[in-house]
């Protein structure tokens, strides 16, 4: 965010920082904007705070004990002192700049002024609305934990902190926009992450200029990740408070944005965006064969169909053994435009779904989806085989735990089709070519996307094939570059 040189000052001239406030803020004009007046030892005390963002009982308190110093003190030349040891929160910040003190009063905090004084107290009792911790829907696990992050930054502090409760867990916050001011977290172990990453990050942030991120996390990210046009997630999401301690052990660093759920893991490769945390929930040979599955899902979403319409268009590449592959019926349309009528009706009923209200979204799909499949195959309109084989790659592509990644592959997966139908087997083969070094020169952040596969890297390559038991997997991921390579501490004699 753009910084200005011009700071100006808390004035020991109370009214005029009250003139300030009411320009600044528009005490007379928002309703939400409270102040509140006090005389102490026969001087003006302002308190200044947005009602929606504070814990009412704190302000409540925070004017029995200044009215109190009438009572017990008679020093007003020490009023400032006396106010400060007075002001019952454990976080009391001193600052001097107005600009500082309406941040912090938009942000939810306490803004005290005292005739005289040179320095205004700011206390923080904010309570942001919000939902309680709950299971996130995209990343539902069988065993394991049910708190997920929420939109209020604060709580998602405390979620990793509970977690990690080292000291050298480091959570500095940020603002971006000139307008909106969101508070940014950059949260990362300090003995552990690499501090030319964690600066590059941070620098990025400070850099952003834009007047509000409204989108939270997403605006981030598109600001200091050089994305253009690319399709596929260089970034990974998730709110799940366990994925992100375990992510900051590894040597990553994580992103907290106020007013999303999401955090930001970075760097990512392709093959994190392939993880879940139900494959750690599980023994290990049962997470490796889950792991396995979702690859074979992944790749049944992107390369299914673009094969099965080659063999549809070529069938004597095909052995005896698999003849029977191929519709029976090529029906009164071309498969190719079959294919993508069809998939383009699988995301037509995804939309509708995301946009139906919940208690009736499942039945709509269900019926949906056998209502129009069946009258589309007794018209003529789409074969059977065709919807049996998109049925098959739409299930891939659920299948594949990151939403991102997920609909990056439906696009891919529809470009190779379209190459497919055109120019058949060079096209599928000139589109596979393409898609790999497309995905070869991806970097996010200077890391590889296709890292430990393209630069190959054997011992961590395993570990990405196989879920490997915790105790056996006792070094961090040398592609973030950590100071602590070794994960678990030597034993002490």
């Amino acid at each position: 965010m753009a910084k200005t040189n011009n700071k100006v000052p808390v004035s020991t001239n109370i009214t005029k920082n009250q003139k300030y406030m009411e320009q600044k803020v528009g005490l007379d004009v928002s309703f939400d904007a409270g102040f509140r007046e006090l005389v102490i030892l026969k001087k003006k005390v302002q308190l200044y705070y947005v009602t929606g963002l504070c814990d009412t009982a704190f302000i409540q308190e925070l004017m029995d004990k200044l009215i109190e110093i009438n009572d017990f003190e008679s020093n007003m030349r020490k009023l400032p002192e006396i106010i400060e040891n007075r002001l019952v929160h454990q976080q009391v910040t001193p600052v001097e700049t107005m600009d500082e003190v309406v941040d912090q009063i938009l942000s939810g905090l306490v803004a005290v002024f005292v005739d005289g004084g040179k320095k205004a107290y700011i206390i923080d009792v904010r309570s942001y609305p919000g939902r309680a911790p709950q299971e996130p829907d995209t990343e539902k696990v069988i065993r394991g934990s049910r708190d997920g992050f929420t939109e209020n930054i604060i709580e998602n502090t405390a979620l990793t902190r509970r977690r990690l409760r080292d000291e050298r867990l480091r959570l500095e916050m940020l603002k971006v926009g000139e307008r909106s001011k969101t508070d940014v977290c950059v949260s990362y172990l300090q003995d552990v992450a690499d501090e030319g990453l964690v600066e590059v990050i941070k620098q990025k942030i400070e850099e952003i200029e834009v007047d509000g991120v409204a989108m939270a996390d997403k605006t981030v990210d598109e600001f200091f990740i050089e994305r253009k046009w690319n399709h596929y997630p260089l970034v990974r999401y998730t709110e799940r408070p366990d994925v992100a301690a375990s992510h900051l052990l590894e040597g990553h660093v994580i992103i907290m944005v106020d007013t999303s759920p999401s955090t930001i893991i970075l760097p990512t490769t392709f093959f994190h965006h392939m993880q879940h945390a139900e494959e750690f929930r599980q023994a290990p040979s049962v997470g490796t064969f889950v792991r396995f599955i979702r690859f074979l899902g992944v790749f049944v979403s992107m390369y299914l169909l673009p094969l099965w319409l080659l063999f549809v268009l070529d069938p004597t590449m095909l052995p005896k053994d698999l003849s029977y592959i191929g519709p029976n019926e090529e029906g009164n349309i071309p498969i190719m435009v079959q294919i993508v009528l069809a998939e383009l009706g699988i995301e037509f009923l995804r939309m509708a779904a995301i946009h139906t209200p919940t208690p009736l979204s499942t039945s709509m799909g269900l019926i949906a989806a056998v209502l129009i499949g069946q009258i589309a195959i007794d018209v003529g309109m789409l074969s059977p085989e065709v919807i049996l084989y998109v049925s098959i790659s739409a299930i891939g592509s659920y299948v594949t735990p990151s939403y991102e990644l997920s609909v990056a592959n439906k696009l891919t997966n529809i470009i190779l089709i379209i190459a497919v139908g055109f120019f058949g087997l060079k096209g599928l083969v000139i589109g596979f070519l393409i898609h790999i070094l497309y995905l070869v020169q991806l970097k996010s952040l200077k890391t590889p996307y296709l890292w430990p596969f393209i630069p190959f890297n054997p011992k961590a390559m395993l570990h990405i094939l196989f879920r490997i038991p915790i105790p056996y997997a006792n070094t961090r991921p040398s592609i973030v570059h950590p100071k602590n390579n070794y994960r678990q501490p030597k034993s002490k004699s």
